[in-house]
């Protein structure tokens, strides 16, 4: 798909057509972190916070089991 920048005010915009955004499960209220890697814009809904403690949580019950054959890896 190829899109063209629009003028908005002193600004130019990047009109999302609907069926990316349902796809992306993203809404007008998204906070958006933007980033490059000096060739590319890279555009990225931010997480959700509520999801971080469970995150959290998998990640101490993963270290626990598989903490030793995870860290002989790095060696």
């Amino acid at each position: 798909m190829t899109k063209k920048l629009i003028q908005h005010g002193n600004s130019a915009a990047l009109v999302i057509d609907k069926p990316i955004l349902e796809l992306l499960n993203i809404t007008v209220d998204t906070t958006f972190e933007l980033t490059t890697d000096g060739r590319n814009l890279i555009l990225s809904p931010q997480g959700d916070r509520r999801d971080e403690p469970d995150l959290l949580r998998s990640l101490e019950k993963i270290n626990g089991k598989f903490g030793n054959v995870l860290s002989g890896l790095g060696a």
